[in-house]
């Protein structure tokens, strides 16, 4: 499984140590390659690529290894962005919307809970509908937006993979996400991208649970159900 690292990413090792704590072997990605190596699925992980320069994941999304990484997945290559490369993979167009700054511009760091949309995808299919999963938050640029039409074919074709527990059914977001939406994918479930950081989550001695695993787990089932 490979983990792409840019200039600024922060949480490819902690990435790479989840695919591993899973029971895959992980394949560093330099952003510069041109070759995404055989792997059989890629996470962009979280942290400043670029700097976040122009604007989060706006120079990443042009890196020569995103040149690859696009038509793989268009193709059904599994997807995982974390944080900055949920970013990414909003800049690439490889899913709806984008991420703006948080409500009241502060950056948020604390455990949130989320609940689990959709079943359906690559990352997630390990989950029970609607299993609630406390997972770390990190960011001050995580606030899902889209336009009204777009939220409402989120909806309507279920590609709403995690919202924030909190925001359901009255509560507002922790950082101002249209709809408490923490999570999308895209219309095959191949592409996944959310806010919050399940590679953080994977085992309660170093994190807040181990709630965040099953990502990383869901991945290996489909590809032994695809007899990969």
């Amino acid at each position: 499984m490979g983990v792409v690292t840019f200039p600024g990413s922060l949480d490819d090792t902690d990435a790479a140590r989840a695919v591993r704590y899973a029971g895959a072997e992980p394949v560093p990605l330099w952003h510069a390659d041109r070759d995404l190596r055989g792997v059989d699925a890629v996470i962009l992980p979280g942290g400043f690529s670029y700097g976040d320069y122009l604007r989060c994941g706006a120079i990443a999304r042009f890196s020569p290894v995103m040149a690859e990484l696009v038509p793989a997945a268009r193709s059904g290559l599994p997807v995982l962005g974390i944080c900055n490369g949920f970013q990414i993979l909003c800049e690439a167009h490889l899913l709806p919307g984008a991420l703006t700054r948080n409500a009241g511009l502060r950056f948020i760091t604390r455990d949130v809970r989320l609940t689990v949309a959709n079943t359906d995808t690559a990352w997630t299919s390990g989950y029970a509908p609607g299993q609630q999963l406390l997972v770390p938050l990190k960011s001050g640029e995580g606030a899902y937006a889209a336009d009204p039409a777009t939220l409402d074919e989120l909806d309507r074709t279920g590609r709403v993979v995690v919202r924030y527990a909190s925001a359901a059914p009255n509560g507002p977001a922790p950082n101002g996400s249209a709809r408490g939406i923490a999570g999308v994918c895209n219309e095959a479930g191949n592409v996944v991208g959310l806010m919050p950081h399940p590679e953080h989550a994977i085992d309660p001695l170093t994190g807040p649970s181990g709630d965040g695993l099953g990502f990383f787990t869901s991945v290996l089932q489909a590809f032994a159900g695809a007899g990969r």
